[in-house]
């Protein structure tokens, strides 16, 4: 019966395939038939490769967590599929009227059938007994949308993407800021483990809750954990001196004091506001302080110097410097009135905290960088400016000395200096600056922390950065269970060269989990793999994701002139409208980090009737309304009132005007 039903339908299309020969010319059919039968061929050829990577990877397919297993199924036929350059199968394809497989991210398998049947069809072949087609159509979009869902919670009515937004440490001790944020869009709550600790971080989360209950909202809670990440070792000290200095207008004049707070050395109180110095001095020095009195001294440079005494308390008092002065260690301050005894005149200052230092590079200059931790230093130069010994730092992962190569490229503080290696030596590495902002790049020592045991009882979801290779999501998944409890959802930060490149492995590894995600973390990737192959790397991290099923979150510097300085870049706008590509946009902190997050909302809501993924969606435009038939019937009645040949429109200031001419004689 069912060969019988198999025979009529194959007769009714081979009628309405000859109905359409018998329309075409001779020539133009035969040239037509052979470029489908060719088409076809090679398609059919694509369709054998697909089918074959589901042979080679059965075992792969079956670790995959069952919610993930026609996803993970779906991933290697897109990878087999994009083995092989389709772009001179796409323009045919597109030049015959068919689908050019520019969207088969998340139905791989039924995109290629569907085409293939109609190129069989068409071409008279008998078509094949049914067979595997893989994930259907309406099915890979629904599984996308199922696994965004699961791990980022619902999206807001109106837009498809979700908004992330990275908590200041200022939401730790200000409940409202977290419930304005809550209330102007944000869907998940996104806790940096480098800043801050478990105690504001617990804070932060029970502010949340609290404005979940109160607004009748969900949000999610995510903690990122430090990676592996390479950094700089620590740098020598600076000298024990301190600055202060008035801030002065273009003129240079005055308009505010440097502002000192003196505090008695046994028993040191904070300053009520902000202070560009805190001086210990001794409790009976200050205790003869007056207003309006002054302070004489003679800083580090020999300059002398007044301080004005403009306020005392009892914690302290206030001295204000109307020009700057250096105090170091020793400096001597000295009532001008007071006790006529020199003793309660006069205080040494004692001890000051060491200033931070750093190393200053420019293009050309020379960096060592160690392999031991000892303190960097700076370049030593001799009076006649010759390098006596380069600049030098360590590095806190020894093990990448064993790596590295001449010629490669090093980049230091998120990209801001760069160089090349020149020399590699067992213990040293010798780098040659060759990218600094104007007037030099200062390079200071960093660290990083982890806290995997509490992110598992108090968060929804757990970042791993630096995700570089199957392993480190094996070694997570690992420590999670070793941990016990619930088992909080994973999003994997591909943020190395690495990470990119083994980003199928990293897929399949995490997709053995019930519910994962990758965050494009746009800031390293940029120096691992070059500015100028970013744009293409994220492409292909949001198509081989499409491909899995996998969420995307959209990171690094969305909006972040916005919610630092009040006011966004043209850029900015059209980067965070790309993100309607992504299942979620992380937002970073700022000053004006709620102004941020409304106008994200308000352009993903925009966006999100332009734009599914790649899919441009075609909804009624307003513009194309705008071109209408009124200004050439007016036209041909103005030329008939004024019995002109034609009218002409000229534009003046935005305003159209209309110009006639008049029949002139000859």
């Amino acid at each position: 019966m069912m060969i019988t039903a198999h025979k009529h339908e194959d007769t009714r299309k081979n009628t309405a395939t000859k109905k359409l020969k018998e329309r075409l010319p001779p020539l133009a059919l035969a040239e037509d038939d052979a470029e489908l039968q060719s088409v076809r061929d090679q398609l059919a050829a694509i369709r054998a490769e697909l089918a074959a990577a589901d042979e080679r990877t059965e075992a792969r397919l079956a670790a995959a967590h069952p919610h993930y297993r026609e996803s993970a199924r779906n991933l290697l036929h897109y990878l087999a599929l994009r083995r092989r350059d389709l772009r001179p199968l796409q323009r045919r394809l597109a030049a015959l009227g068919f689908s050019s497989l520019g969207r088969a991210e998340s139905h791989v398998l039924a995109t290629v059938d569907a085409v293939l049947d109609m190129l069989r069809r068409l071409t008279g072949q008998p078509m094949p007994p049914p067979e595997n087609r893989g994930v259907a159509f309406a099915v890979g979009e629904r599984l996308l949308a199922e696994h965004a869902e699961a791990l980022l919670g619902e999206a807001a009515a109106g837009r498809g993407v979700r908004i992330m937004v990275t908590m200041p440490s200022e939401a730790a001790d200000n409940s409202a800021l977290v419930e304005e944020l809550l209330r102007q869009g944000m869907d998940c709550m996104r806790v940096n483990c480098a800043h801050d600790g478990p105690e504001a971080w617990l804070r932060m989360i029970g502010h949340l809750r609290q404005a979940e209950q109160a607004q009748g909202r969900s949000c999610k809670v995510v903690m990122d954990l430090a990676g592996p990440k390479l950094r700089t070792g620590p740098v020598e000290p600076g000298l024990a001196a301190a600055r202060v200095r008035p801030c002065r207008d273009a003129c240079g004049n005055v308009t505010a004091p440097g502002r000192i707070w003196l505090t008695a050395e046994t028993d040191p109180q904070s300053p009520p506001s902000a202070a560009d110095l805190c001086l210990p001095v001794p409790e009976d020095w200050l205790a003869v302080a007056r207003s309006g009195r002054q302070i004489s001294l003679r800083d580090a440079r020999g300059a002398k110097r007044l301080l004005l005494i403009a306020d005392v308390t009892a914690k302290g008092c206030w001295a204000e410097a109307v020009k700057t002065v250096y105090i170091t260690p020793g400096t001597i301050l000295r009532h001008k009135r007071g006790p006529a005894k020199r003793r309660k005149r006069e205080c040494v200052v004692g001890e000051l905290p060491m200033a931070e230092n750093a190393l200053l590079l420019l293009p050309g200059d020379q960096l060592l960088i160690t392999r031991d931790l000892r303190p960097g230093r700076p370049a030593a130069l001799d009076s006649a400016d010759h390098l006596l010994t380069p600049a030098m730092i360590g590095c806190t992962i020894p093990e990448v000395f064993d790596q590295v190569r001449p010629g490669e490229p090093v980049w230091f503080d998120d990209g801001k200096i760069g160089g090349i290696i020149d020399k590699v030596e067992a213990a040293e590495v010798f780098v040659r600056i060759t990218q600094t902002k104007p007037g030099g790049g200062r390079l200071r020592g960093d660290k990083g922390i982890e806290d995997l045991a509490f992110a598992v009882v108090h968060a929804d979801v757990v970042e791993l950065s630096f995700a570089n290779c199957a392993a480190d999501v094996e070694q997570l998944r690992s420590q999670l269970a070793r941990l016990g409890g619930r088992q909080p959802a994973l999003v994997l930060k591909i943020e190395t060269k690495a990470g990119f490149e083994n980003l199928p492995d990293i897929l399949l590894a995490a997709m053995q989990s019930p519910c994962c995600g990758v965050m494009i973390a746009r800031g390293d990737l940029a120096i691992e793999c070059g500015f100028e192959r970013l744009a293409e790397v994220q492409e292909e991290i949001l198509w081989i994701c499409e491909a899995a099923h996998v969420p995307v979150i959209w990171a690094t510097q969305v909006l972040e002139a916005l919610a630092k300085d009040g006011m966004p870049s043209r850029a900015e706008i059209s980067d965070a409208a790309m993100g309607d590509r992504a299942e979620c946009v992380m937002l970073n902190k700022g000053p004006h980090v709620l102004s941020a997050v409304r106008t994200l909302d308000s352009i993903l809501r925009r966006m999100h009737s332009h734009q599914t993924k790649k899919r441009a969606m075609l909804r009624e435009l307003r513009l194309a309304h705008a071109l209408s038939a009124a200004p050439a019937a007016e036209a041909d009645l103005a030329a008939q009132e004024t019995d002109a040949d034609g009218i002409c429109p000229v534009w003046l200031n935005s305003r159209l005007c209309k110009r006639s001419y008049q029949n002139e004689s000859q």
